[in-house]
């Protein structure tokens, strides 16, 4: 999953891509290395951001998906938790939703993935954006995050999502230490017993640059190439990355070592 935010402040990307011509040509090279979705971002979820208007994400998103599904052949989806952007996003084009807050944000996102018979990413958060690296503690990390990722798999099938369209995502960096976001991919596996894909979005973050001696954003494909091998050997089934040709090498390898062949 190759990420695309059209927004001026997300975190690694932010302003690179916020006109529809560097948006296009960004999605097609997505594509060219290797990516099997491009995921469409309107709205920052970095530690601290602000929240913006549905309206403003729809003008941001919705140009460009329109733009972008005439030109790639890969699936789109929209990396939202407003269940208006979502709608219109698939109107658009857009194929597949990407909550954020696992269907928690907007009680009406559950409904609109199973009207428009789409598949979508379930993930764990703690808190909002606003304030979930505020001192995020657990008295059981993995315990709580499954307990929060079941629960939203409850809401999808009660609104008639079926269970083959159901993705689930740990949520690196969502209300994690650093502590936590390696215990999540060191621990990953246990997260495939909920028998649905397992989505692992941990490209560029800070724990990763941390990690590394407080290397900038720029400088973290090594450290996220290495991170992503070690989650698909562990039952990553996705990556969300925005490198997405380092990334495509590091995973056939891993592929094939976790394969045994």
């Amino acid at each position: 999953m190759g990420i695309l935010n059209v927004t001026p402040d997300s975190f690694s990307d932010g302003g690179l891509y916020f006109s529809n011509e560097s948006a296009v040509k960004q999605a097609l090279r997505l594509q060219d290395e290797g990516a099997d979705i491009i995921d469409i971002g309107g709205e920052s979820t970095r530690p601290g951001a602000e929240k913006i208007s549905v309206e403003e994400e729809i003008e941001r998103v919705i140009p460009v998906i329109k733009a972008i599904t005439g030109k790639v052949r890969v699936p789109v989806s929209i990396d939202t938790y407003k269940s208006a952007v979502s709608d219109a996003a698939i109107s658009a084009g857009a194929s597949i939703i990407n909550d954020i807050s696992g269907l928690r944000f907007d009680p009406q996102m559950p409904k609109v993935a199973a009207k428009n018979e789409v598949p979508v990413v379930i993930m764990h958060i703690k808190g909002t954006p606003g304030d979930m690296q505020v001192d995020p503690t657990y008295k059981a990390l993995i315990p709580e995050i499954m307990d929060y990722l079941m629960q939203g798999i409850s809401i999808a099938r009660e609104a008639g999502v079926p269970d083959d369209k159901i993705i689930i995502d740990p949520g690196i960096g969502f209300g994690k230490t650093v502590e936590h976001n390696l215990e999540i991919i060191k621990r990953l596996e246990e997260f495939t017993g909920f028998e649905k894909p397992v989505l692992l979005g941990h490209s560029r973050k800070s724990f990763i640059g941390k990690l590394l001696g407080d290397l900038p954003v720029t400088e973290r494909i090594e450290g996220t190439t290495a991170a992503a091998a070690i989650g698909i050997f562990n039952g990553a089934n996705m990556i969300r990355v925005h490198d997405v040709a380092e990334t495509v090498r590091a995973a056939r390898i891993a592929d094939r070592i976790k394969r045994g062949c």
